[in-house]
């Protein structure tokens, strides 16, 4: 399924991708449940919960998906209306409000450049732990217009990511059961100001301020039977061969592939959960693809001068079968 979240009449609704029409759920289910004369349990009509209720939610959500296929994709139903074709709703982030938001650094070709290009070696340590860091899942955007301040727009940069969902409470995973923990995928872009991160960062606790500002995912949130064809097993965890782009006002400067990343989600997770619980809507980043950010571009000599996003840019960062992440930069003013 492709889950989404999406505005309508000033509320944020659940709702699936169903060919180029977004239901509603709730409504749908609402509608399927009297057709059929079923129970009196309803889905629910927001993400984080209904990640909450686990399969049982999504094999629900499953059902009433193929009863909407079935049924034509009405828009109505019982004059009720259930369902709008894609380009008249505004979608959401998919999960509008994580309960908190890690990303890692899963791909060795953009550490290895990045490294590079500031002058030193690949550091060995990067081999032996999958590390991540903790952002502001506070500050999460979907599809559309993102709102950046002037600091930000000191060498604002993306970052071209994919990110998982957790869907099951967990706590000491191993990396053998961790993919049963993952709800769904979706497309990251890491927005970055570069040059508060590249100052605050001189004190070693990581990047802050440069970071916590906006991180975008979108435009759904994919599960993981849609991508079974593309799916590389293997003993420390899954890997998908989607193909990964970024293009800036139209022109592509980022291509990459999800297979690529040295660490796997499965090994992000038994990390993560370490001593420490996991709960459903908690979103997990992979990193930067190699080649998916200015940053490490610029300082490869790809642009020169060197290329930084500025207001009015749009940026689309693009995920096989996850879907296409466009997003615009908008300067907030201040006095």
């Amino acid at each position: 399924m492709k889950l989404v979240t999406f505005a309508h009449e000033g509320r944020a609704l659940l709702g699936a991708l169903v060919g180029d029409m977004v239901m509603d759920l709730q409504a749908a289910h609402t509608m399927q449940r009297y057709i059929d004369k079923e129970g009196d349990i309803l889905l629910p009509n927001e993400m984080n919960a209904f990640l909450r209720e686990g399969n049982s939610a999504l094999d629900t959500a499953r059902k009433v998906e193929d009863w909407f296929r079935n049924a034509g994709s009405p828009t109505e139903s019982k004059g009720e209306r259930i369902a709008w074709p894609l380009d008249e709703v505004t979608l959401l982030a998919p999960v509008p409000h994580p309960t908190s938001m890690r990303d890692a650094y899963a791909f060795r070709q953009h550490v290895e450049a990045a490294r590079r290009n500031r002058g030193v070696d690949m550091i060995p340590e990067y081999d032996e732990i999958p590390i991540f860091y903790f952002t502001n899942h506070n500050a999460t955007t979907g599809p559309g217009v993102v709102e950046v301040m002037d600091l930000h727009l000191d060498k604002l940069d993306f970052e071209l990511e994919c990110a998982i969902v957790i869907g099951r409470e967990g706590r000491n995973i191993s990396a053998a059961e961790a993919d049963d923990y993952i709800a769904g995928y979706t497309v990251m872009n890491d927005w970055s100001a570069r040059g508060l991160q590249m100052h605050e960062m001189k004190l070693n606790l990581g990047p802050a301020k440069g970071k916590d500002f906006a991180t975008s995912i979108g435009p759904w949130l994919v599960t993981k039977d849609e991508l079974q064809d593309k799916r590389i097993s293997g003993d420390t965890g899954e890997r998908y061969d989607l193909v990964m782009t970024c293009t800036v006002n139209g022109e592509e400067v980022s291509r990459g592939n999800l297979k690529d990343m040295s660490w796997t989600f499965a090994q992000i997770i038994e990390r993560a959960s370490y001593g420490v619980t996991l709960y459903p809507g908690d979103v997990i980043g992979s990193g930067t693809v190699g080649t998916g950010c200015f940053l490490e571009l610029n300082g490869s000599k790809v642009y020169e001068p060197a290329w930084w996003l500025k207001d009015g840019d749009v940026v689309v960062c693009d995920i096989e079968r996850l879907g296409r992440l466009e997003n615009i930069v908008r300067h907030s003013f201040t006095e």
